[in-house]
């Protein structure tokens, strides 16, 4: 869909903000009826906060806006697969869609390790969608860590 790539976009420049600021670039947006009220990139190091992952801030900023912790109807882009505590995140803020660019291998908590997003023994489940412009969510990921070893 062109609008899950146009969302991607924004999730891709936020986590080449993160980046630049030397936090593993992974970012979010939070999108309810058809505009952005969530923005996030990775910041744990920044904050000292091992919570603070691009889509634990998007969530925040969009329940903010949203004055309720529940996003019916919302979507998450995130160009990383969230990991099992950003999954549970989803879950228990009662997201819609779940849209990521990649796969995270090792700590992926909706495909990759666990499928906590859309598990049937939860009581919300949450669409979730693929590898929406995943080489460019990898070769960001990519340049990071190769900048660094």
């Amino acid at each position: 869909m062109p609008a899950d790539e146009e969302y991607m976009r924004e999730a891709l420049r936020l986590a080449a903000h993160g980046a630049s600021l030397g936090e593993v670039p992974v970012g979010a947006v939070v999108v309810v009826g058809g505009a952005i009220a969530g923005r996030g990139w990775n910041c744990p190091i920044e904050r000292h906060d091992p919570t603070a992952h691009a889509e634990i801030i998007a969530l925040r900023e969009a329940a903010a806006a949203a004055g309720n912790y529940r996003l019916a109807g919302a979507t998450l882009y995130c160009t990383l697969e969230p990991c099992v505590m950003c999954a549970g995140a989803l879950v228990a803020a009662r997201v819609e869609r779940l849209v990521f660019g990649t796969r995270d291998l090792r700590f992926g908590g909706v495909r990759s390790k666990f499928r906590i997003a859309d598990s049937g023994t939860l009581n919300h489940t949450v669409e979730v969608v693929e590898g929406v412009l995943a080489v460019e969510c990898v070769e960001l990921l990519r340049e990071f860590f190769g900048e660094r070893r």
